[in-house]
């Protein structure tokens, strides 16, 4: 036994230095995957509940009165911190907001340099630009008589005098004074719609297949049309046989838009001001047929032929008139 001693002894002495430095490098190897087991044995012996008493002690914490690990005191500073915060930026967006609509003017916009040409638009519009309907089935023009005798509601003869004002024709109607005085503006009365102002005839010819139509431009502040020259309409077949489009009458006059209208002085000031109208009476279009039609504003300074707006200068709609 003794020998056997003494021989293991003399062979750990007799081993070299790199296996010494293998066994320890072994050794820290070992050391390591224990350590990765542990917290993994740890985790994978927890249960739900384990999980779910974790969690409520995180939402509250009696023994540290802590809520999502915050005090009573620390949710106060942090509460405190971003009211303050954005209280701060509020107020600075609010002042920044007031400064810029010290330089604005209510009645006036700052900028009308870059404003196009008016655009136009009809009435009755009911269902799109196509207006459709049969003589002989009062049901399929009743709508678009009803919406016409609701819009010229505010053009009747007495609404316009004794709101309105007798300005003179053939010349702008320009009014002075301060940018916030109210401003009077020129009566334009049902009546100057002759045969298309639903007086004399009710159903504005829809029930004798010759429809009226009301064209108006669009409002621009301070704009004057034409140049000095009242501004005029006049109706063509946009596409197809011009002949499906025989006749039409254009009131009040020859289808002009007064001066004395203009310029328009914004919905604050120019309050009872009523945008002037051309009534166009079909007279004779072609019956069963789909008739493609376009409306032009013809003066100086107005355009109407931008192909990428069918709206500015001109209008195109679809008359479609049965039997």
């Amino acid at each position: 036994m003794a020998r056997n001693t003494s021989t293991s002894g003399m062979e750990g002495q007799l081993r070299s230095p790199s296996q010494k430095v293998e066994n320890k490098h072994e050794e820290k190897v070992q050391d390591l995957d224990r350590e990765k087991d542990e917290p993994k044995a740890d985790m994978g012996s927890k249960t739900w509940a384990d999980l779910a008493g974790e969690m409520k002690i995180f939402l509250w914490n009696p023994e540290e009165r802590t809520c999502l690990g915050r005090t009573a005191k620390s949710w106060g500073l942090i509460l405190l911190f971003y009211f303050i915060f954005y209280t701060c930026l509020a107020g600075m967006f609010a002042f920044c907001l007031y400064v810029m609509l010290l330089t604005l003017s209510p009645y006036t916009p700052r900028f009308r340099d870059r404003v196009s040409p008016p655009g136009v638009m009809i009435r009755p519009y009911l269902n799109g630009f196509t207006i459709a309907f049969n003589v002989s089935q009062p049901n399929t023009w009743q709508p678009y008589v009803d919406s016409m005798h609701h819009f010229l509601a505010a053009y009747d003869d007495k609404v316009q005098e004794e709101k309105n004002i007798e300005c003179v024709p053939g010349q702008y109607f320009i009014q002075g004074g301060d940018e916030s005085e109210e401003k009077k503006a020129c009566q334009f009365k049902r009546s100057l719609l002759q045969n298309c102002s639903g007086i004399e005839d009710p159903t504005f010819g829809y029930s004798k297949g010759q429809p009226c139509i009301l064209l108006k431009m669009n409002r621009i502040i301070g704009y004057r049309p034409g140049a000095g020259v009242p501004v005029s309409v006049d109706c063509r077949v946009q596409k197809g046989n011009e002949s499906h489009l025989r006749s039409v009458d254009f009131y009040p006059g020859n289808g002009t838009f007064d001066l004395m209208y203009y310029p328009y002085y914004g919905k604050f000031t120019h309050v009872n001001y009523t945008s002037p109208l051309v009534a166009m009476h079909f007279t004779d279009v072609q019956k069963d047929y789909l008739v493609p039609i376009q409306c032009s504003l013809n003066g100086k300074g107005i355009i109407n032929d931008l192909n990428s707006d069918r709206f500015l200068g001109r209008i195109i709609f679809t008359l479609s008139i049965g039997k």
